[in-house]
């Protein structure tokens, strides 16, 4: 009896401390905030506090805190098949608020030039074409190749779409800070994802005229259709590091610059959730 009496007094323990965890424990949900490489990422989780590094599945996430707010940087690694994966994994293990997939990328609008920031408006998959039949011999004709639909769920049904939008009270966020870059101008934009880096000048303006895209990148397309997919809030913004159109060669300083810009957008969230 006094076994059974010792017992269960641990169980109540147990049971009571469980309930004051839980109480205590924080029910923010993070922002995360996505970069491919190093360059694209370390600035961000050298500013957050408390930094706790977790890696899953090869992929690193830094949790910590920005103005006392529960952030997490996450490093995708190149790709779009990395950047799907590692904002799956991201959403089923830490239930973010929203997601911030931002970095480099080479420049297709010719108004915009290196260190310029593209807010993307509207994100489009620039490697989804179709070409017509042509017999062998006849080469390749990449200037006849027609833009591709693609299947997601859309209010519960399949349907086709050709691009997807960032989240517009998060573009309005972003838009509303712009005046703490100063290393470029900041505009809203068309942002084209592919596995591809695009230097043929014919093959870039083939592009912009096709997609209207302000500047293509690797990634944030792919980020763009999990969080569609999984409900999740999502903003795409991107800094010119390059641009053939004006043969501007990649300076990683733009990368450093687009964090520190980014860090502040996150500010404004934690702001707007704070209030």
């Amino acid at each position: 009896m006094k076994k059974f009496l010792v017992i269960m007094s641990l169980i109540f323990v147990l049971i009571c401390f469980g309930t004051v965890a839980a109480e205590d424990a924080p029910t923010q949900a993070p922002i995360l905030i996505q970069g491919a490489m190093d360059v694209e990422t370390t600035a961000m989780m050298e500013a957050l506090e408390d930094a706790e590094r977790i890696t899953i599945g090869g992929y690193i996430f830094v949790s910590g805190k920005l103005d006392g707010y529960p952030v997490i940087i996450s490093k995708t690694q190149v790709g779009m098949v990395n950047a799907a994966a590692s904002t799956a994994i991201a959403i089923m293990n830490f239930n973010p608020l929203c997601i911030i997939n931002q970095g480099t990328a080479g420049g297709h609008d010719p108004a915009l030039h290196a260190g310029d920031i593209v807010l993307g408006e509207t994100i489009v998959p620039i490697n989804a074409y179709k070409s017509d039949h042509l017999d062998e011999g006849m080469g390749t004709k990449p200037e006849t190749w027609h833009r591709m639909t693609f299947e997601m769920t859309v209010d519960d049904e399949w349907g086709e779409l050709e691009s997807l939008q960032s989240d517009p009270e998060l573009l309005a966020l972003a838009d509303s800070v712009k005046d703490t870059y100063t290393n470029g101008n900041v505009v809203n934009g068309t942002i084209g994802s592919g596995d591809a880096w695009n230097k043929e000048i014919d093959r870039i303006k083939q592009i912009h005229e096709v997609f209207n895209t302000s500047a293509e990148e690797m990634e944030t397309f792919a980020t763009a259709q999990v969080c569609h997919q999984f409900d999740v809030a999502f903003l795409g913004i991107r800094v010119l590091s390059n641009s053939e159109l004006h043969m501007e060669n990649f300076d990683p300083a733009t990368a450093i610059n687009c964090q520190h810009y980014v860090l502040e957008v996150a500010k404004a969230i934690i702001a707007e959730q704070t209030k």
